[in-house]
């Protein structure tokens, strides 16, 4: 798969998934828990491969290439 978020994209998406995770173990309790985990888990590992495959399906692109 080829990269298609930028750095402020991923930055982004890794503080907004470890938050949830946070609030997934200490806030939330019963479902909303478990659908914040799986979010910030999901957040977490499209900021790690740098590819957001609703970007792909959308032909967003926020990575800079070189010209």
């Amino acid at each position: 798969m080829t990269k298609n978020m930028g750095q402020t994209d991923r930055i982004i998406r890794t503080i907004v998934g470890i938050v949830l995770l946070g609030l997934a173990a200490a806030a939330l309790s019963g479902p909303w828990a478990w659908v914040a985990g799986i979010v910030g888990v999901v957040m977490l590992a499209t900021a790690a491969m740098g590819t957001c495959p609703p970007y792909a399906l959308l032909g967003i692109n926020t990575c800079k290439t070189k010209s």
